[in-house]
């Protein structure tokens, strides 16, 4: 078997294909190995490649932004051999999954790489809360994944109408969305959600205690993930899953494992709100103003919307709360690029000075 049909026998369950093995060309003549990143940890990474698992060193790749450190589901270009071994760099991302980070600062978080599918787990061992399924979908849309809600812990509602209005409720929160009920426990609902991720990579989201390493582990088919029970008075988990796992998926298709999240907030994802809200940017374009806040502006069609009882109350209220966020967080990240770039400037001014009054005492 040669080389190349070895590395796609290797890490074609790990989702390589004939793009990445063309965008890695320029690694390859340079005899550096592809591999996967499947776990990062400190300033390390586990690797999969084609010659097993490694670990390896991100020194190189530290860059001042973090939104390009080395990411679990990065595809990498690693040392081939040596100890310790250094990623060299990482393949040009497809997608990616960031929110703000929980710091004041306007940075972003990225917390997937190369991910197909954004599968959002809500418990139903606590009241809805359509609010926060918002929030994660328009960052799912934002990323380039293909969103889907996972209704985790059916087995807490046995009753089937009830059931059914707790779904239609998501429905009605997640258009363009799949909605899915699934008990981990009895295997409720387990194959469609296997037939759905069971190609490209999935990325499992969501708060501690909505169950999401249960569900990793049925889905993967092993106790692969600890598993601690949630608090019955208000369905949260303690953080069993600490770090973001790749796993392949015995029945095809990546999974990747996260920790809950208990911030989730919006970074740069005007695009992903105005997709979770698409109802809205609809009415919106019979609205009198184009400019229109549908506020008390006269002629504004999504608050006629709201009286005639087409538009729920709570969902503009939902995508105002969103769209403002998602200027705060703009705005900052404009101050801050404009403050780095007087740095920047300022750096280079003193560096110009000074070598002027070098040259000036070298003529003198």
């Amino acid at each position: 078997m040669s080389s190349t049909s070895a590395v796609f026998s290797a890490l074609a369950p790990y989702g390589w294909d004939r793009d990445w093995a063309d965008a890695f060309a320029p690694y390859a003549a340079e005899g550096l190995l592809p591999g996967r990143v499947v776990r990062v940890d400190r300033g390390q990474c586990d690797v999969v490649t084609a010659a097993g698992t490694v670990r390896a060193d991100t020194e190189y790749v530290v860059p001042r932004d973090p939104m390009k450190v080395v990411c679990t589901g990065d595809w990498v270009a690693v040392d081939p051999v040596g100890d310790p071994r250094y990623v060299r760099a990482y393949l040009p991302r497809r997608t990616a999954f960031v929110r703000s980070t929980s710091s004041k600062r306007s940075e972003g978080q990225i917390l997937a790489a190369n991910v197909d599918h954004a599968v959002v787990a809500v418990s139903l061992a606590v009241d809805l809360d359509l609010g926060r399924v918002e929030r994660f979908l328009a960052l799912a849309w934002e990323s380039g994944a293909q969103p889907v809600v996972v209704l985790t812990k059916t087995d807490l509602v046995p009753d089937p109408v009830t059931l059914a209005h707790l779904v239609r409720d998501v429905e009605t929160s997640a258009p363009g969305v799949p909605v899915l009920g699934v008990s981990a426990l009895h295997g409720d609902g387990l194959d469609t959600l296997v037939a759905l991720v069971g190609s490209g990579t999935s990325v499992l989201l969501g708060q501690s205690g909505a169950g999401k390493s249960t569900l990793a582990n049925a889905l993967v088919g092993a106790d692969v993930m600890d598993v601690q029970a949630a608090r019955d008075v208000d369905g949260k988990g303690r953080h069993t899953t600490t770090t973001r796992n790749l796993l392949a998926l015995p029945t095809g298709g990546v999974l990747i494992d996260t920790p809950g999240l208990r911030g989730v907030g919006l970074y740069d994802a005007e695009g992903g709100v105005g997709q979770v809200f698409a109802e809205i940017a609809e009415l919106a374009e019979d609205c009198r103003f184009h400019d229109c806040a549908h506020e008390s502006e006269p002629g504004c069609a999504v608050r006629a919307a709201v009286a005639d009882g087409e538009l729920p109350e709570r969902r503009l209220d939902s995508y105002r709360k969103l769209i403002r966020e998602n200027q705060r967080i703009a705005a900052k990240t404009d101050a801050r690029v404009r403050a780095e770039l007087r740095r920047d400037w300022k750096r280079k001014g003193a560096e110009g000075r000074a070598a002027m009054e070098a040259k000036r005492g070298r003529w003198s």
